[in-house]
C-alpha cells in the first residue's frame, strides 16, 4: 500500500526563474504595491469603525470586503516578497496547502460579499419602504456569517480532498501554491476531487446569475426617474466596477490553472496568475473611497484637519 509521505516533501515554486538581476525591482514595487493596498484598506475599514453615520448596512458589508482583501493577500505578498530575497524558492508542502486554503478563500469570499452587498442595493433600490424592516442588525449578522462560512467550510472539504491523493512531485510553475497545481502532482486523478471543483464552481457561477438579476431589477427601477437613476450611479456603479474586476480576475486565474498555458512567456503567465491578488484588494477601497460620498466627504474632511494640523 502506497504510504502518503506529502507532509514531508518540499515544492520548488519556479515562477521566478527568469527574474535574475531584475529581482531587487520586483522587490521595490511588491512592497510598495502591499504598503498601498494594507493602508488603503485599513484607511478605508477604520472609517467605517469609526464613523457612526457609515453604521450602516453597505458599509459594513464594504468593511468586510475589505478585511477579505487583507486577509487574502496576506497569504502571498509575505512569502513573495521572502522568495525575492533567495535564488531558489521553495515551500513546504504544510505551508503549500495553507497558502492554498487561504487565497482560495479569499477569492470565494470576495464573491459572497459581493453577492451580499447586491442584494443590499436590491433591498435599498427596489423596497425602500421595506429596507429598515429587512436588514436588521440580526439579519446582517446572518448574511456575514454566511458570506465567511460557506468559502471557509467549502474550501475545507477541498483541501481535505487534496491531502488525502500522494504527491509524486516536487515542480509547481507558478509564483504561489494553488490546488489544481497540487493536484497535477499527484500520484493519481480523482473524480472526487473533479466533482468537488464543479459543484464550487457552479456554486460561484450562481452567485454571479444572483448578482444580475438583482442589478437588473435595480435598473428596471431606476431608469424611470432622473432621481433613480442619480442614485445608481452613487451606489451602484462603484459595486459593478468591483464585482467585474473580481469577476474578470478570478476568470484570468482560472484560465491560467487548469489550462495548457506554458507555450507563453512566463511573465505574461505571471502576470496573469497575480492579477486577482493585485486589481481587487487595491481597487476595492480606492473605488469606493471615492465614489461613495458618505466615505469620500469623510475622506476630504480628515485630509483638511490634517492639512490645517500641519
Amino acid at each position: 500500500m502506497m504510504e502518503n509521505m506529502s507532509a514531508f516533501k518540499l515544492f520548488v515554486l519556479s515562477g521566478l526563474q527568469e527574474s535574475g538581476v531584475y529581482k531587487p525591482l520586483y522587490f521595490l514595487l511588491t512592497l510598495i504595491l502591499y504598503a498601498l493596498i494594507i493602508a488603503a484598506n485599513l484607511t478605508l475599514i477604520l472609517n467605517v469603525t469609526m464613523e457612526k453615520r457609515l453604521h450602516e448596512p453597505m458599509y459594513i458589508f464594504l468593511s468586510n470586503l475589505c478585511v477579505n482583501g487583507l486577509y487574502g493577500t496576506l497569504g502571498f505578498y509575505p512569502k513573495f516578497l521572502l522568495d525575492l530575497q533567495f535564488d531558489v524558492h521553495t515551500i513546504t508542502y504544510g505551508w503549500c496547502i495553507l497558502q492554498v486554503y487561504v487565497i482560495y478563500t479569499s477569492v470565494m469570499c470576495e464573491i459572497t460579499i459581493l453577492t451580499v452587498m447586491s442584494y443590499d442595493r436590491y433591498v435599498a433600490i427596489c423596497k425602500p419602504l421595506q429596507y429598515h424592516s429587512i436588514l436588521t442588525p440580526h439579519a446582517i449578522l446572518k448574511l456575514l456569517l454566511l458570506a465567511w462560512a460557506y468559502p471557509l467550510l467549502t474550501s475545507v472539504v477541498a483541501i481535505l480532498l487534496t491531502v488525502r491523493i500522494p504527491i509524486c512531485g516536487s515542480l509547481i510553475h507558478k509564483l504561489f501554491c494553488d490546488n489544481p497545481s497540487v493536484l497535477k502532482l499527484g500520484c493519481s486523478q480523482s473524480i472526487i476531487n473533479q466533482i468537488w471543483s464543479i459543484i464550487v464552481i457552479t456554486g460561484q457561477l450562481m452567485q454571479y446569475v444572483f448578482i444580475f438579476i438583482s442589478y437588473c431589477h435595480i435598473i428596471h427601477v431606476c431608469v424611470s426617474s432622473s432621481e433613480g437613476r442619480a442614485k445608481f450611479t452613487k451606489t451602484c456603479v462603484p459595486h459593478i466596477l468591483v464585482m467585474l474586476i473580481s469577476a474578470t480576475t478570478t476568470l484570468f486565474d482560472v484560465l491560467y490553472s487548469w489550462g495548457e498555458s506554458k507555450h507563453f512567456p512566463i511573465w505574461i503567465r505571471n502576470a496573469l496568475a497575480v492579477q486577482f491578488l493585485i486589481l481587487p484588494p487595491l481597487l476595492n477601497p480606492i473605488i469606493y473611497g471615492f465614489q461613495l460620498p458618505q466615505i469620500r466627504k469623510i475622506l476630504c474632511r480628515q485630509s483638511c484637519k490634517h492639512k490645517m494640523m500641519c
